[in-house]
């Protein structure tokens, strides 16, 4: 049996402990970054001391191995930048799907064209004094870069102060130009500083649209500015009351979430073209319910410029006093039907009797006794065949037209159909 010294036994052991940790490290590198094991237990098995220095072993023996150490070393090398982009993995980037991507594109094309509206009306306390108070909230569209929003009238109804705030959390005091009832759409503006470019949201066309098309809504509901969300076209051409108690036409119905909020806000197509105006919901909860309404943008076109104009839609009415009819007046007047409207009066001289519709002409107290209607006369029941039930009908029927423009009038009397051409008038 040999004998070492002490110093051989210090630098034996160094040596040894330094072999053995670089010999560790190379072999746990390798095969943690390939992911394999000989035996395919997908565990790193630690190579011991022992097992590269001898019990016994000299010097001779010890450079052997650090001989050997450095071919490893060197085959190592050689497996690392040959099979460099298994050890060091690189990330995927993100993917999205085409649909995804029209959602982003839309979403970063026109959410800083949407507003958030708020308002203040005047109410009045105990003793008829009268004081500010937060009134209702909606959504907006800027249409043109001189400040002109459109929205719903029902969003700025009884306001004494409106407010917009953009996309950069400003805000700014606005003003109406106009508002139409039988549409259910207003144009606000506020005057934007100077330097500042506004986006805008152009419109679409409306009339073109299928059901099953995919459409976006951008709005503020709850409060919570340019959220976005997606559905179809779900029905075309719906003929909805709004709560100014009027029948909008062909409005287009969508399963994109509509929640309080949401009034004002557009309703794009895919290409971010507004091709409608997000108005109300049907829902029994007050909230979304998968049914949502959008005033269509072929009748926006038309109104908006009307409004920005005149401040009012040029819009064509029958020169004529009307009465909804019911089963008391059809009882009392002997009207065979109890439905459509009554011609209650109708101006001397003017397009509607120049056409041949009759008034009435007995007098009585209407309603609460302080109003007094004339019974006798023509009752509508179609307009250029719309059937015509109520008030709300009659608005509706007329709602496209211009003054000037010829209508075909069916009117009941002494019960039988009559068939009148009407001119409108200016309203």
């Amino acid at each position: 049996m040999k004998l070492y010294s002490r110093g051989q036994m210090v630098r034996s052991t160094l040596i040894g402990a330094g072999i053995a940790a670089l010999v560790v490290s190379i072999l746990s590198f390798r095969f943690y970054s390939s992911h394999k094991k000989a035996d395919g237990s997908g565990e790193t098995k630690a190579i011991e001391v022992s097992e590269l220095v001898a019990d016994g072993s000299d010097g001779s023996e010890l450079s052997a191995a650090s001989d050997g150490l450095s071919e490893t070393i060197e085959a190592d090398t050689s497996f690392l930048q040959q099979n460099a982009a298994t050890v060091i993995p690189v990330a995927n980037t993100a993917s999205y799907t085409q649909e995804e991507l029209q959602n982003i594109n839309v979403y970063a094309l026109c959410n800083e064209a949407v507003v958030n509206i708020n308002t203040q009306i005047v109410a009045y306390d105990w003793f008829l004094e009268p004081y500010v108070q937060d009134g209702g909230s909606g959504s907006g569209s800027i249409i043109d870069k001189r400040g002109y929003i459109l929205t719903n009238v029902h969003v700025i109804q009884n306001a004494s102060k409106i407010y917009v705030s953009l996309f950069d959390g400003t805000q700014y005091e606005a003003e109406v130009v106009g508002k139409d009832l039988d549409s259910d759409l207003a144009v606000i503006k506020f005057t934007p500083p100077d330097g500042m470019v506004l986006k805008t949201i152009g419109f679409g066309d409306s009339a073109a649209l299928k059901v099953g098309q995919r459409v976006i809504a951008i709005g503020n509901p709850f409060g919570l500015e340019r959220t976005m969300t997606t559905g179809i076209v779900s029905g075309l051409g719906r003929p909805i009351q709004n709560s100014n108690n009027r029948i909008i036409r062909n409005m287009v119905q969508t399963d994109a979430a509509i929640n309080p909020g949401n009034s004002g806000g557009p309703l794009l197509d895919t290409n971010g073209r507004m091709i409608g105006i997000n108005t109300m919901i049907k829902s029994s909860s007050g909230s979304s319910s998968g049914v949502g309404f959008a005033v269509p943008s072929e009748t926006a076109v038309r109104v908006v410029s009307d409004l920005i104009k005149y401040g009012k839609v040029q819009r064509g009415k029958i020169d004529a006093v009307f009465v909804q009819n019911s089963q008391r007046i059809a009882r009392y007047a002997g009207i065979d039907i109890a439905t459509g409207v009554l011609v209650s009066q109708v101006t001397n001289g003017g397009k509607a009797a120049a056409a041949g519709m009759q008034g009435g002409t007995e007098a009585v107290y209407y309603g609460s006794r302080r109003d007094i209607i004339y019974i006798g006369g023509d009752v509508i029941t179609k307009i250029d065949n719309i059937a015509i039930s109520t008030l709300a009908d009659y608005y509706s029927a007329l709602e496209s037209k211009k003054p000037g423009d010829i209508v075909t009038v069916v009117v009941r009397r002494n019960r039988k159909d009559v068939v009148l051409k009407v001119t409108l008038v200016e309203s």
